[in-house]
């Protein structure tokens, strides 16, 4: 499956500004699964803005985001893993800006290792988030 055909399965909001019109802004909690790593679920949350234009779906989302990816099973590979290599995106604004999540393999340490991050066509931006994973043997209870 490719990066931009997964789709983020919501696990919660919280409304942030009151929008008199339109949807309020929030902060959006979503869930998705490593395409190419069984056993590894990242959680996202991400700002959503609101209003007229953010229920039409033309206002920009901000940069900031917030992952944490966590091992929630036995973990195996489904194909060969490049450093740097796109698990997930998302549009941020029409046209220019999205939000993408990339994947490291650190082999001295044993760890998947995941960075989130927003970048615009003309200018991207330094705000970014990063969690690691050790992989570990998921023994049966």
């Amino acid at each position: 499956m490719l990066p931009g055909l997964l789709l983020a399965e919501t696990i919660g909001e919280v409304s942030t500004v009151f929008k008199w019109i339109g949807p309020n802004d929030r902060i959006v909690v979503e869930a998705f699964d490593d395409p190419k790593v069984e056993g590894v679920t990242c959680y996202l949350s991400r700002a959503k803005t609101g209003g007229v234009k953010g229920g039409l779906g033309l206002a920009e989302d901000r940069a900031e985001a917030s992952i944490a990816c966590r091992q929630v099973g036995p973990i195996s590979f489904r194909g060969e893993l490049r450093d740097g290599e796109e698990v997930f995106r998302e549009r941020t604004s029409l046209v220019f800006k999205t939000m993408q999540v990339v994947r490291f393999f650190d082999r001295k340490r044993n760890a998947l290792v995941y960075l989130v991050y927003s970048d615009r066509v003309i200018e991207g931006s330094p705000q970014n988030a990063v969690t690691a994973i050790p992989i570990l043997s998921w023994g049966k209870p």
